[in-house]
């Protein structure tokens, strides 16, 4: 298995950050934010890093979302605030935006979005939506 992190991440108007995929796997699908984790570094450096080389933005890892394993990566993702920065799509992504619930819903609907990310939210109860304590 392949060790990875992502962040779930939603501004105090209840947008959920996400990212559009510049590379396999799942090239041009929005998922989450993040990637594989370094040998010896620690799964909130790595979420941390993800998301500052991914979106600009210095976020802090709050508590584990939970864990999903897609094919050969076990992908440990974590809620995160936003510390500072400004949003701007790097490295591996080819695209990063805030989308609130009316967004995401058409992303879902056009088969934009990564396979099983809607389930996987809906479990953690991290659909855009509520605004939240940013």
């Amino acid at each position: 298995m392949i060790r990875c992190v992502g962040g779930v991440v939603h501004d105090a108007s209840g947008r959920l950050l996400l990212i559009q995929r510049g590379h396999e796997p799942a090239a041009g699908k929005w998922s989450l934010p993040g990637g594989r984790v370094l040998r010896g570094e620690s799964l909130t450096d790595a979420v941390t890093r993800e998301l500052r080389e991914e979106t600009g933005l210095t976020v802090e890892p709050r508590s584990l979302a939970g864990i999903v394993t897609r094919g050969r990566y076990e992908i440990h993702d974590y809620f995160c605030t936003v510390v500072t920065g400004a949003l701007l799509a790097g490295d591996d992504a080819a695209d990063a935006r805030w989308v609130d619930g009316d967004e995401y819903d058409a992303l879902d609907r056009n088969d934009d979005l990564v396979d099983q990310l809607t389930a996987t939210l809906r479990s953690w109860h991290a659909l855009p939506g509520a605004p939240r304590d940013a």
